[in-house]
């Protein structure tokens, strides 16, 4: 039989790209007794997560502290306290730290009857075990999630003890150590606070989910179909990225991780068919980076959006879904310009795989996809509805013995599925932290005043400075804390200007994953740069400039929230997505420099403007951007009339 597997042409170890790119990814690896010990640790993990979601959940400070005391063993034993340190044994201070780190949240589980009894009073010995679990948390967090949070983390905590000493606006009477502690450690405010509760039942079965679609091949199904569908096309391979990417956001939950999973594949075909080591990195990163903001998983962030709007989980995944498909257009336009303008062919289609042959032998794979989202608008919650997946992806891929995954698949599909979880568990945590500090002190409505002022009460620049606030905070933050971090800081801003409590999130959900390919920390475009060969700096500049449409789009549906299927009907939101497209084009074409040929300066400054202008979601100036577009073209059109003449001659 033909093999129609895509084969990854990159010479890059991939266990190495990721460690060095990716601080959840540079763990030890264990062989031996120890290594079945961590192995047997991180399964009875999941078993624990299936169990309370099949059977039930505990009370919810006892279902985090359990979640919390297996994260933190887990991150303490497998992540060394200093980079020099052996990825292959374990040191003995790693070692007792993770005996200490997990007694901390257990003294709640195994007191939890007293803490309920004495309501609030927290004890001296209350307030030593309290006062160290927060300080293993933070620690866990510089392990594993990096130093941004940790910093972030570090700075509330001394906001809230510095309040009486700090002037005007920010003042506040400050904490005791004991307040600080209780309030962190012992109430669902802090650490054990609403993310580690989405993150101890929703999120935690969706990484398992993903971790068992992994092992039936579904990443290498979507990059196989991608390339049956787009791979013929001008600049194939780039829009086999695009295409690759946005089918694995659905259930990818780290910027990094999907431009290594899918970039290995594409990236190299790219270079090979012309695309500069920049552009070709970019495309990967940009495309890698919208899977974030691509439902029904969101990198997690949907079920948080959830919570902390009081919005059903359904109704996040339904006003995410136009902003998410104009961003992947978006990137589409300025990949096939690019290609239109350096004469880039796509793959010859005797060298592709057939979209009838891809289906038939793996289409099933992709059946839990699909039964997921049709759990999740049946009503189902979704802790059922995950549960429900994974045992039918493990079920579906039994259908073919060229899928079948193998009992030790099964077994494996547990231990990476709760080390997938460990950064996200410790971001929540940490997250905790600060959304512990905001709730003691009201610096979430301070900080929001602080903006609001800067902006002089305007919509528009308040917009502007929420938009720096969140792309500074999301750098190198991973997806649940940076959507966290900017819906408690930035936010606010936006809600106190009237702004719907949804589309203020989403707009600082937005800028915060964008932080990801914004130089000078752009996570996913160094990734990307680093399996192209190419220059950093250089491919996060090129990557920004696709991502253009993420700049452009919280914007719109801030100024008008139909986008986001909210109090709209179906002729505004069709003529919405109809009037952003051609502007997004036109930016697009602005920013390649090309549309029906290469633009001089005259045009582009009209398609930029002509864009903006169709962007604005008003009927005014639609017209006037429209009008400016068609002089745009009319000139593109006599330039491209004089180019085929002089060349016919």
């Amino acid at each position: 039989m033909t093999d129609h597997h895509v084969k990854p042409e990159s010479n890059v170890n991939l266990d190495e790209f990721m460690a060095k790119y990716d601080k959840e990814s540079d763990f030890r690896r264990f062989r031996g007794p120890m290594g079945i010990a961590i192995m047997l640790l991180a399964m009875s993990f999941s078993v624990f997560q299936l169990y309370t979601a099949y059977f039930g959940v505990l009370d919810a400070q006892l279902q985090r502290a359990v979640h919390l005391s297996f994260g933190l063993a887990l991150v303490y034993l497998l992540y060394p306290a200093r980079k020099s340190w052996s990825r292959s044994k374990l040191h003995w201070f790693d070692a007792l730290l993770a005996v200490a780190a997990v007694a901390t949240p257990m003294y709640i589980l195994i007191n939890y009857k007293e803490l309920v009894m004495r309501a609030g009073i927290v004890t001296s010995t209350d307030m030593i075990i309290g006062g160290l679990g927060i300080l293993f948390v933070i620690e866990a967090a510089r392990r594993v999630v990096g130093w941004p949070i940790v910093t972030v983390a570090l700075l509330f905590l001394s906001y809230a003890f510095a309040g009486p000493y700090l002037p005007g606006a920010f003042a506040h009477q400050g904490t005791s150590i004991r307040g600080l502690v209780g309030h962190l450690y012992y109430t669902t405010e802090g650490i054990f606070g609403i993310p580690l509760g989405v993150s101890s039942t929703f999120i935690f079965l969706f990484i398992l989910f993903g971790a068992y679609l992994e092992k039936t091949g579904l990443g290498k199904f979507f990059i196989d179909l991608a390339n049956a569908i787009a791979g013929w096309a001008s600049g194939g391979p780039a829009k086999v990225a695009v295409l690759s990417s946005g089918l694995m956001g659905t259930v990818s939950g780290s910027s990094v991780g999907n431009v290594a999973g899918t970039g290995s594949f594409t990236i190299p075909m790219m270079k090979k068919l012309g695309y500069k080591r920049e552009f070709a990195g970019a495309v990967e990163a940009a495309a890698s980076t919208g899977g974030q903001l691509m439902p029904p998983i969101m990198g997690a962030a949907a079920f948080l959006m959830a919570e902390f709007t009081a919005t059903p989980y359904i109704e996040i995944v339904k006003a995410a879904a136009i902003p998410a498909i104009l961003y992947f257009t978006g990137i589409w336009i300025g990949v096939h310009l690019e290609a239109k303008k350096t004469g880039l062919k796509g793959i010859p289609r005797d060298q592709l795989p057939k979209v009838g042959l891809i289906l038939k032998e793996r289409g099933h794979l992709a059946i839990p996809l699909v039964v997921i989202v049709g759990l999740l608008v049946s009503g189902y919650t979704p802790m059922r509805a995950a549960l429900a997946a994974i045992v039918l992806s493990i079920g579906c891929s039994m259908l073919r013995k060229s899928t079948r995954i193998s009992l030790v698949d099964i077994l494996k599909g547990l231990e990476e599925g709760a080390r997938s979880a460990l950064g996200v568990i410790i971001a929540c945590a940490t997250a905790g932290i600060i959304i512990g500090v905001v709730t003691k002190t009201g610096l979430g409505l301070k900080l929001g005043s602080a903006l609001i002022d800067l902006a002089q009460g305007q919509l528009l620049p308040t917009l502007f400075f929420t938009m720096i606030t969140s792309i500074i905070l999301g750098m190198g933050v991973p997806t649940t804390a940076n959507y966290v971090i900017t819906s408690t800081i930035a936010a606010p801003a936006l809600i106190q200007l009237g702004v719907p409590m949804l589309a203020a999130h989403m707009f600082v959900f937005y800028f915060g994953i964008i932080a990801d390919v914004t130089p000078p920390v752009a996570l996913a475009a160094f990734a990307g740069a680093g399996i192209a060969g190419g220059d950093p700096m250089k491919t996060g500049i090129n990557a920004s400039k696709l991502a253009i449409a993420a700049f452009l789009i919280p914007y719109i549906f801030v100024m008008s929230p139909a986008l986001l299927l909210i109090d709209t009907t179906l002729p505004k939101v069709l003529m919405m997505i109809v009037t952003s497209l051609t502007g997004m084009t036109a930016i697009a074409a602005a920013l390649a420099g090309y549309l029906i040929t290469r633009t001089g300066r005259i045009e582009r400054v009209l398609f930029f403007v002509g864009g903006l202008l169709m962007i604005d979601p008003n009927l005014v100036t639609d017209i006037v951007g429209f009008g400016i577009l068609l002089c745009a073209v009319f000139i593109q059109k006599v330039k491209a009339k004089k180019n085929n003449t002089v060349e016919s001659a």
